[in-house]
């Protein structure tokens, strides 16, 4: 009988269901977008009701399509939006705050308070990652400072914490299960990606009770169960993986040396790097790629914290265009060098700058500036940022000559050539935008038997469209020049 797989895609600004064929092939998909929360400046909240609602609602939509279709369910695969922090109470389930988001830049000061005293490089050195609010662990310590009672019901043992992954995993089994995956804990700054354990010494740091966190487990595993009343079946959930980690299974990227982008509300660049963790010497990140029968792989990542998210802000906030489709032509209705310069630091920069307090800017107005040069400097900004990335990638002896790219902002052609002419390397879009939610159900379906092995995984990601660079090279150092200028300028005014 033919199986099928569902992957639960939870991500910044919604939620998604997609029923994939064991072909790779998707049959039906749900999504569900819910509220931003900004209740001060550079803090980013969700509420967790509201994306465990999202989630339900979307997942029972594509359960019962396979029901109505008598299609076979083989297992759930759960990818998340990494780093965003959800504490909540053993017994009710209820959190006791909104879940902050990996965006958040609340705990800036008391990330450089860590810095002045010289501990970024035991942080780093355990967990691969730099000391910024990016990570989960000053986001708990704030949640336990800043909560009522929360500190000391903590130290009782009675509340938990969980990335995304973790906390639907807890409601979605009827509180019965409390786990996560590698990929996920790595990016905690809890996680000793060596050991492949919680840390004692950066739980003492961070004044964390080890009783709030989850079980670590391989990214294929035997997660649990969903709760019938919940779905309408019960369904084993197999695989949990970050979105990031996930995207590098759905690119295939499985072989030291392979490269991908995810291009969604940020953008995400990861090198795995094999058995080796990689110490970056230019600000990257060394994480876990994915762990699988107790392997380990691991990456070097970029992050992009603004990349889709400019774009959503064009849309919502300017309310200059109505839908991220209409950006190509307006793009396209502009010279290269229209001398318009974004720098879409809206919640800091990230990799391989890390400086949070810079903020978001626009230069080189000029009276003939419209929504076109607006819609454009946006979008060059990403390739700009990809560019920042992967420069730092070949000053730590990465060789990348192809770039494998997915997320939504893909299906733009024009941004897609864009980038291969500024950074120099041929972009390869694969035949499946989703390669996040794809990434995951093959690894549900690796842990459930129906694929034999990652070589088997890989055939299931086929690629669609290449694009090769083609812009003068006068032009090229043109815009990147003033890029770097324009940074330079967003670097000053904090």
């Amino acid at each position: 009988m033919t199986q099928y797989l569902i992957a639960i895609d939870q991500g910044t600004t919604s939620s998604r269901a997609i029923l994939f064929h064991e072909n790779g092939q998707i049959e039906c998909t749900a999504q569900q977008e819910f509220e931003q929360i900004y209740p001060e400046n550079a803090w980013v909240e969700h509420d967790p009701t509201a994306i465990l609602s999202s989630v339900l609602s979307v997942l029972q939509q594509v359960v019962s399509y396979a029901q109505q279709n008598n299609l076979s369910v083989a297992g759930i695969g759960i990818t998340n939006q990494r780093e965003t922090t959800i504490v909540w109470d053993k017994t009710t389930g209820k959190p006791v705050y909104n879940a902050i988001v990996w965006q958040d830049r609340r705990t800036s000061d008391y990330c450089q308070q860590l810095k002045k005293q010289g501990l970024e490089q035991q942080v780093s050195s355990k967990t691969g990652l730099l000391i910024d609010p990016y990570f989960s662990a000053t986001k708990i310590r704030w949640i336990l400072d800043n909560v009522a009672g929360a500190k000391l019901r903590a130290q009782q043992g009675e509340l938990a914490f969980g990335t995304v992954d973790t906390f639907l995993l807890w409601h979605l089994t009827g509180g019965r299960e409390f786990k996560t995956d590698a990929s996920n804990a790595s990016r905690t700054m809890l996680f000793n990606i060596h050991q492949q354990a919680w840390d004692a010494d950066l739980l003492s740091l961070f004044d964390i009770p080890v009783s709030m966190l989850p079980q670590v487990c391989d990214c294929a595993a035997h997660f649990g169960h969903t709760d019938r009343q919940q779905i309408g079946d019960s369904i084993a959930i197999l695989a949990m993986a970050g979105d990031q980690q996930a995207a590098m299974i759905g690119q295939a990227c499985l072989q030291p040396g392979a490269v991908k982008t995810t291009y969604g509300t940020g953008a995400f660049l990861m090198l795995n790097t094999g058995n080796q963790a990689v110490q970056s010497q230019h600000k990257l990140l060394t994480t876990v790629a994915y762990r699988l029968n107790g392997k380990v792989t691991y990456a070097l990542e970029g992050s992009i914290f603004v990349a889709g998210a400019a774009i959503q802000w064009l849309r919502d906030k300017l309310q200059i265009i109505d839908s991220a489709e209409q950006t190509s032509q307006l793009a396209q209705s502009l010279p290269l060098d229209h001398g318009v310069y974004t720098v879409p630091a809206f919640t800091g920069l990230g990799a391989p700058y890390w400086d949070p307090d810079v903020r978001g800017m626009i230069c080189g107005l000029t009276r003939d500036s419209g929504n076109a040069a607006l819609v454009s400097s946006a979008l060059q900004s990403v390739a700009f940022q990809t560019l920042d990335l992967l420069n730092a990638m070949q000053a730590d002896k990465a060789n990348v000559q192809i770039l494998k790219v997915d997320g939504g902002m893909t299906a733009n052609t024009w941004l897609l050539q864009f980038i291969a002419d500024i950074c120099q390397c041929r972009v390869m879009r694969p035949v499946i935008l989703e390669t996040t939610a794809l990434g995951v159900a093959l690894l549900a379906g690796l842990q459930a038997g129906v694929y034999a092995n990652l070589e088997q995984i890989s055939q299931q990601c086929l690629m669609d469209v290449d694009f090769s660079p083609a812009m003068d090279p006068q032009l090229r150092a043109s815009l990147i020049s003033r890029w770097q200028l324009a940074v330079q300028l967003a670097s000053q005014f904090k």
